[in-house]
């Protein structure tokens, strides 16, 4: 009798301690995430019904983590922030709410034991074509936000460039990153999710910035003074090309650098406050055409001349390569096309091809955008599952709208019923 007491404590304690595990959602298959773009969907998540609704249609369809952005490109919020204030309105719709939605959102996930990655913009603060956001209505960041050196040969601050999704803050500026770093570290010391995902955490275009502060800081980096600034970088023709200067290769590898070093940080900072969260970033798959924006998330081993890459390239912008410093890549296969791996607009071909550049330094997942795929969205899922590490589905307004939920659900069956007869 006491031998099968002591048994029965034994076995009660590990399911006592194993139900404290603070997260613990298991599940076998590989990572499928839904992804909540707080714009799109600023009215259909005002009401708490709503978002229960849509995480049990998110939970059935066979996704098993979800995005939640909380920082719009404004740069307004969506959770309590001690010093960013709330997003209140979006296109002329207003909510007031008494309850802080990204808990509920991580609250109600994690009753449907799905996990949570929390997303926010970095260096956007403000929209240009509305004006409206920090940028505009703060003095504070006068003069800090990027720079443009435009094609028509003008310099004007972004924050007048209506052509821009963002007013973006200038990534060199230790204020900018500082005030980034804020909201990163709040977050994680806040709130208790799984994975935090950097957004726009780049350069807004080629052709920013153009301050004197990168001006500066570009000759420090390369311990040479650039006289003629920005001829000796690059100087615009008449059909939007650009004419090299003497340091055009090592302008793109110090703007690159400037996002890898923060990205660094940002990795830095999780392990000293939340340790088993994970850092994910997300970017286009077309890594060859993201050097305006700062964005390598390529392997240090990765040499980009071997796919032609030595117009921009220098022999050092390997070295700006961020994929060590992250858990997951999201990789932006936003693409029509799904099959053919000698098409390099299909997603098998970009998936290859982040495999290859990434070379095992992080994870890898396969990420779509739904608008493009009204009538083939259950292969597109099938590809990345098959042929990555996981699945991102951008965005459920699409899901919702196009009404793929059984079709994604087929492709996610397929997958894993083809990994369970391998």
């Amino acid at each position: 009798m006491l031998k099968r007491l002591t048994h029965f404590v034994f076995i009660a304690c590990i399911f006592i301690s194993c139900g404290s595990q603070k997260n613990e959602i298991v599940d076998t298959g590989k990572p499928k995430y839904l992804w909540f773009d707080s714009e799109a969907n600023f009215e259909r998540f005002a009401s708490k019904d709503s978002i229960k609704y849509y995480l049990d249609k998110a939970k059935a369809a066979g996704f098993n983590q979800i995005v939640v952005d909380v920082r719009p490109t404004q740069g307004d919020v969506l959770y309590k922030s001690d010093f960013m204030p709330l997003l209140t309105e979006h296109k002329g719709y207003k909510v007031e709410r008494d309850w802080d939605y990204l808990q509920f959102f991580i609250d109600e996930a994690k009753k449907r034991k799905l996990k949570v990655t929390v997303s926010t913009t970095i260096f956007p603060i403000g929209k240009p074509h509305t004006r409206n956001g920090a940028a505009y209505r703060d003095g504070r960041w006068d003069g800090k936000t990027a720079v443009e050196y435009t094609k028509s040969k003008a310099m004007i601050d972004v924050k007048d460039d209506k052509s821009k999704v963002a007013a973006f803050l200038n990534p060199v500026l230790p204020e900018a990153q500082d005030y980034a770093m804020k909201f990163v570290e709040e977050l994680l010391t806040k709130y208790d999710f799984d994975s935090y995902a950097l957004d726009y955490c780049r350069y807004a275009g080629d052709e920013s910035d153009f301050s004197e502060a990168s001006h500066i800081a570009f000759e420090k980096y390369i311990g040479e003074k650039v006289e003629n600034f920005p001829a000796d970088i690059f100087t615009w023709n008449d059909d939007g090309s650009k004419t090299p200067g003497k340091f055009y290769k090592q302008w793109w590898e110090f703007r690159s650098m400037v996002i890898h070093d923060f990205v660094k940080k940002v990795k830095e900072k999780i392990k000293e406050v939340k340790p088993d969260v994970k850092l994910e970033y997300w970017a286009a798959s077309w890594i060859g055409y993201l050097y305006n924006q700062g964005q390598n998330w390529a392997s240090k081993s990765y040499d980009f001349s071997s796919d032609g890459y030595d117009e921009w390239a220098s022999l050092n912008y390997k070295n700006t390569g961020f994929a060590e410093h992250l858990d997951v890549f999201l990789c932006g296969t936003y693409l029509e096309r799904i099959f053919g791996m000698d098409d390099n607009e299909s997603i098998e071909y970009g998936l290859a091809r982040a495999n290859r550049i990434i070379n095992g330094d992080c994870a890898m997942y396969g990420t779509i955008y739904a608008l493009n795929h009204e009538k083939n969205i259950e292969d597109a899922v099938y590809v990345c599952l098959t042929q990555s590490e996981g699945l991102m589905v951008f965005d459920i307004v699409q899901v919702i709208g196009f009404n793929l939920w059984d079709d994604i659900k087929k492709g996610i069956d397929r997958a894993e019923n083809a990994d369970k007869n391998k």
